[in-house]
């Protein structure tokens, strides 16, 4: 029996659930008792991740997997949380975690790791502001020192100067550890700017974020520059297997990607060449307690498929992944109980590890999701995927 089908016969009582969860711990062989077992403490929450509390949002958590992966710092399977509300997304991951898993499994790399903040400046003129930027420039390790004095685990990578009239931002790059460091990087560039206006008398702080950072918004520079993490996970599908297993050659899915995914997205200006990152991305983030509303940056990317002749290729690029272990949300008690279920809790050794770790997996993840989708339009699945797991029961 499928599992939408034993959904379907058991129902929505709360046996019904015990029993889901022992069908699902026996079949994939892990522990789910704890998974949303919590409760949230709500005193604990006022001044970290809430005001005003009155209650809390339930959202169904289900796990793909197991998905195999190969990185820096993971290899080996996964089950992986993923929070949504909309019918197919888990089935989509989970079959393409299968396919990629029964071809050897993905390859995830983080390629930058670092959180930045860019504070905007007004000088007199442009003259002065280019001398600004040189005396920035000649000052960095007594700006570094600044910096970071306020944290023990943050770490001033580079400052990138940028330039408009008599404005100026300075867009802070840091190491941050195990967390996302957002605020770690606010704090650190506060610092830092106060610094650079006592020191430099034609300078005046207009904000301490500048818009070039650049969170929770597309842009370009996040997209080249990259921002949190940038993740790039790919796989090889072998030929007989597309054949027989799928009724597909590499030809087939290279088309549909090249015409939707890199055609259709330069059409429309889309900042995401890519079919559906920011499912994957977004069911992650709340299982795991990230920052859902860096969704927008974190899931912009290309993906990218190639005819090998003996197979396909299949990469996805992600260069603005911005996660953490520690810190923010990660610290609720049903969030921390997914990050355990991913080997992810808390932070690592060496320091970063664990944010590196979560990073590869939420790259492999997207990739399983992305192969899926474009496999299931190649094959003109799609409506009928999404009208047997996405409209069950709804008549």
């Amino acid at each position: 029996m499928r599992l939408h089908e034993l959904d379907k016969a058991l129902g929505d009582s709360n046996k019904a659930t015990r029993l889901r969860r022992l069908y699902l711990e026996r079949k994939l062989g892990i522990d789910l008792s704890s998974i949303g077992s919590s409760i949230i403490d709500f005193n604990s929450v006022i001044g970290h991740n809430a005001e005003n509390t009155i209650g809390a949002i339930q959202v169904p958590v289900g796990v793909a997997g197991p998905l195999l992966i190969h990185g820096s710092q993971i290899n080996g399977s996964v089950f992986v949380p993923l929070a949504t509300t909309e019918g197919a997304l888990i089935a989509s991951v989970n079959r393409g975690a299968k396919v990629v898993t029964e071809n050897g499994g993905a390859s995830s790399f983080v390629l930058r790791n670092e959180m930045t903040r860019a504070p905007v400046f007004k000088l007199s003129n442009a003259s002065s502001a280019l001398e600004f930027i040189k005396w920035v420039e000649a000052n960095v390790d007594a700006i570094k020192r600044e910096a970071e004095s306020t944290s023990k685990h943050v770490k001033l990578l580079r400052i990138d100067p940028f330039m408009a009239g008599n404005n100026v931002w300075l867009r802070f790059s840091f190491f941050t550890g195990d967390a996302m460091g957002m605020n770690m990087a606010t704090i650190a560039t506060d610092k830092a700017a106060k610094f650079i206006v006592s020191n430099f008398s034609d300078a005046t702080l207009v904000a301490l974020s500048g818009n070039m950072c650049v969170d929770k918004k597309a842009s370009s520079v996040d997209f080249l520059l990259g921002r949190g993490k940038t993740v790039v996970s790919e796989a090889f599908i072998k030929l007989d297997y597309l054949k027989e297993r799928l009724g597909l050659s590499p030809s087939d899915v290279v088309d549909v990607n090249n015409r939707k995914n890199l055609l259709g997205s330069a059409m429309s200006h889309s900042y995401g060449f890519n079919a559906h990152f920011a499912n994957i991305v977004t069911a992650i983030f709340i299982a795991t307690g990230q920052d859902v509303a860096q969704v927008v940056e974190s899931s912009m990317g290309i993906t990218w498929a190639e005819d090998r002749g003996n197979g396909l290729y299949f990469s996805v690029t992600l260069p603005s992944v911005e996660v953490g272990t520690v810190g923010g949300g990660t610290m609720l008690p049903t969030q921390r109980e997914a990050l355990r279920l991913l080997g992810v809790e808390g932070g690592g050794s060496p320091p970063g590890s664990n944010s590196v770790k979560f990073a590869e997996i939420v790259g492999a993840a997207v990739l399983a999701g992305e192969l899926n989708l474009v496999l299931a339009l190649a094959r003109q699945e799609l409506a009928a995927a999404h009208d047997m797991l996405g409209r069950a029961g709804r008549g």
